[in-house]
């Protein structure tokens, strides 16, 4: 989006007042959300978030600490009605229409390199790191490890599975080929994952 482009999508000027925490929260995420999933996170700053959401830089920065921590909220907002786990009551079809949402987000939109580019950082950045776990990645553990236990009480999935290290199996593996792209995140490779491990994961048949 060009400068004057942007200077047009800035949010009207308001009354006096201060305006309700939630609805200045929700006019931040949307700004972030929309520059990170279009363009990534290299020309996200505060001063141009404070710019497209009528939102100060001081308030800004009295929630977020740093760049990283804001790309990092908004992305997770962004991403989170796409990224919501359906239950069907068919694990394997579960899994797989989640893992493809999640890929796609990853490898069709800039929000990869995001991803990518915050986990990176997080390695330096101790707040950024915390702030990673409790926010993004346990979250995202815990829907799947949620939605795989209520297939572990359907049947189908044995009783001695550890659902943590099916997570980490699917998803970590979307991960590791995202970080070392040796090879592409492909709709096949996503289909082949999960059957893969299904079909290692599933109880024997009563007539086995």
């Amino acid at each position: 989006m060009t400068k004057q482009a942007e200077g047009a999508a800035e949010r009207p000027a308001r009354g006096r007042g201060r305006r309700p925490a939630d609805e200045v929260r929700a006019d931040v995420f949307r700004v972030v959300g929309e520059v990170l999933l279009k363009e990534g996170i290299a020309d996200l700053t505060f001063e141009r978030v404070a710019r497209l959401s009528g939102v100060s830089k001081t308030t800004l920065y009295k929630w977020w600490p740093s760049k990283g921590a804001l790309a990092l909220d908004g992305y997770f907002h962004a991403v989170e009605e796409a990224l919501a786990f359906e239950d069907t009551g068919d694990i394997r079809a579960d899994l797989t229409r989640q893992l493809r949402a999640f890929a796609h987000i990853m490898t069709g939109t800039p929000a990869g390199r995001v991803v990518t580019e915050l986990i990176g950082q997080s390695q330096t950045d101790e707040d950024l790191a915390t702030a990673f776990r409790s926010l993004y990645s346990s979250g995202r553990r815990r829907l799947a490890g949620e939605r795989l236990l209520r297939a572990k009480e359907q049947g189908q999935i044995r009783d001695d599975v550890d659902v943590q290290i099916l997570v980490d199996q699917l998803w970590g593996a979307v991960y590791h080929r995202m970080l070392i792209p040796d090879e592409p995140v492909t709709d096949d490779f996503v289909v082949a994952l999960v059957s893969n491990l299904i079909d290692g994961i599933t109880p024997p048949t009563a007539a086995s």
